[in-house]
C-alpha cells in the first residue's frame, strides 16, 4: 500500500430540514390553528481514529464528505426526520487542522484508538408555523427554513505511532537493521535515499514482549528546511519514546563525527524536544575493518556507544534488549499541543458592515447570516419578521449611519436586498 501521510478534504454537515406551514384539519373543528411541523436536524460529521488504517491513502481518491440533511416537517405538528451523522475513519495518530476563510486552526490530535472529534455540526431544523402563533397573530403563514450545516476544509496529518525511531545519514544501514530486528522488508540498496517513506516493524523481544520501530529516510544537512527527504518524515519520530542514532562505520572517523553532529543539529532544528528523548548511539558495519579501527576512539568519546553489524547480526540481540529496557523506562510521548488560546477581552461584534467601492453594503456575521439563511423571503410575513430582527440587532440603524440611501443594494450572505 502506498504511504500517504497528508491529505486535504472538504466536509459538509447536513442542512436542517425546513419547517412547514400547515393547519389543523379535523372533523368538527371549523377553525383549525397552525400545525406545521419542524424540520429535522442535519447530521454532523465526526472523525474517529481506528487501528485498521495505517495511511491516509483513502483520501487521495475521495476528498469530499457530506452528512445527511434533515427532512422537511410534516402536518399535524410532526417533525421531520433528522439526518444521520457521518463518521469518517482515520488512522491512529492523525492530527486535524481546520481551515475557515483562509485561517487554519488546530482541531484535535487523534492519538489513540477510538479517539473521536466533532468537525462539522449539523444545521438546526427550521421551526414550523405552530411556533409563531401569538395572541395577535393567530394564523402565521410562514415557517423557518433549515439552518445550513457547517462546511470546512480539513488538513489531515499522520504522525506514526512507534516506540523507537532509527535516524542517521543515508546508507548508514537503517533499513538493513530494521529488516534484521523485525519482519519488515524495506527496500535495501547501496545508493542514497533508498528508503523513500517511513518503514514500521515489530521487534519481538520475547513471547510476551515486543515494541514497534520505525526507520526514517536518511537525513542530510538542511533536512528540516526541505533538503533531501527529512522535512517530510522528521515529524514521524516526534511520538517515539526513544531513538537509535545509527552511525556509518564504513566511513573515516572524522566523517562519522561530522555526520553525528549534523544529525543532532537537524533534530534540534526540527524540534528541540527530540534531543531530550533517550538515544542509543550505535556504530553499524562493525564487520568492516574501518569500523573496528574507529570503535575504540568513539567509545572513548561516547562511553555508551554500542557496536553492531546489521549485515552479520553481530551485537544485534544485545541492542534489542538494550532498546527494550530504554523504551520501558522512557516516558510516554506527549500529544501534539494546540496553539495557545487568546482570550478575547470583549464580546465579538454581532455583525459587521462594509461599504464596497460599487456602493454595495455587505453585512456579515454568523448570527445575521444564519437569520437570512433560515428566512423564507417568498413570504411577506417572514420578510417582515426578518426586518424586525435586523432592527433589534441594530443593523438598520448602522446602515443609516453609514449613509445608506433609498435604492442602495444591501447584501447578506448570498442574498441581496434593496434598501428602503
Amino acid at each position: 500500500m502506498q504511504f500517504i501521510d497528508e491529505a486535504e478534504i472538504t466536509i459538509a454537515a447536513g442542512d436542517g430540514g425546513d419547517g412547514i406551514v400547515a393547519w389543523r384539519r379535523e372533523k368538527y373543528v371549523p377553525k383549525g390553528g397552525p400545525a406545521g411541523g419542524d424540520g429535522g436536524h442535519g447530521g454532523s460529521v465526526y472523525l474517529e481514529a481506528t487501528p485498521q488504517l495505517s495511511t491516509l491513502v483513502e483520501f487521495r481518491y475521495r476528498r469530499a464528505f457530506a452528512a445527511q440533511s434533515g427532512k422537511t416537517g410534516g402536518a399535524s405538528n410532526k417533525s421531520g426526520r433528522s439526518g444521520d451523522d457521518l463518521t469518517i475513519a482515520v488512522p491512529v495518530g492523525t492530527i486535524v487542522f481546520k481551515s475557515n476563510e483562509g485561517i487554519e486552526s488546530f482541531v484535535a490530535d487523534l492519538s489513540g484508538p477510538g479517539a473521536r472529534v466533532l468537525v462539522a455540526k449539523g444545521g438546526r431544523g427550521g421551526l414550523g408555523n405552530q411556533h409563531f402563533a401569538t395572541s395577535v397573530r393567530q394564523a402565521p403563514r410562514f415557517a423557518e427554513r433549515g439552518e445550513p450545516g457547517e462546511r470546512f476544509e480539513l488538513r489531515l496529518e499522520l504522525r506514526l505511532l512507534a516506540d523507537c525511531g532509527i535516524v542517521g545519514v543515508p546508507n548508514a544501514g537503517k533499513s538493513t537493521l530494521l529488516s534484521v530486528v523485525s519482519a519488515a522488508r524495506p527496500k535495501i540498496a547501496d545508493y542514497p535515499f533508498t528508503t523513500l517513506e517511513p518503514q514500521l516493524g515489530v521487534v519481538r523481544v520475547s513471547d510476551e514482549e515486543s515494541f514497534v520501530i520505525v526507520d526514517i529516510p536518511g537525513l542530510v544537512e538542511g533536512a528540516h528546511e526541505g533538503i533531501g527527504l527529512g522535512d517530510q518524515f522528521l515529524k514521524h519520530i516526534e511520538r517515539t519514546r526513544a531513538l537509535v542514532h545509527l552511525l556509518d562505520g564504513a566511513k573515516p572517523l572524522d566523517e562519522i563525527l561530522a555526520e553525528k553532529t549534523t544529525i543532532e543539529s537537524e533534530l534540534a532544528a526540527w524540534n528541540a524536544r527530540l534531543l531530550e528523548k533517550p538515544r542509543l548511539l550505535v556504530l553499524n558495519k562493525i564487520d568492516l575493518l574501518a569500523a573496528r579501527e574507529s570503535l575504540q576512539e568513539l567509545r572513548r568519546r561516547f562511553p555508551g556507544l554500542r557496536a553492531v553489524s546489521a549485515a552479520t547480526g553481530e551485537g544485534v540481540r544485545d541492542l534489542i534488549h538494550g532498546l527494550s529496557r530504554t523504551i520501558e523506562a522512557a516516558p510516554l510521548p506527549q500529544g501534539i499541543e494546540p496553539p495557545p488560546v487568546r482570550i478575547a477581552l470583549a464580546a465579538p461584534e454581532a455583525f459587521r458592515i462594509e461599504r464596497r467601492e460599487d456602493g454595495t453594503f455587505v453585512v456579515s456575521g454568523e448570527r445575521v447570516e444564519r437569520l437570512a439563511a433560515m428566512t423564507n423571503f417568498d413570504s411577506d410575513e417572514a420578510l417582515a419578521r426578518f426586518e424586525r430582527a435586523l432592527g433589534k440587532m441594530g443593523v438598520e440603524r448602522r446602515l443609516a449611519e453609514l449613509g445608506a440611501a433609498e435604492g442602495d443594494t444591501v447584501r447578506i450572505g448570498p442574498y441581496e436586498f434593496t434598501y428602503s
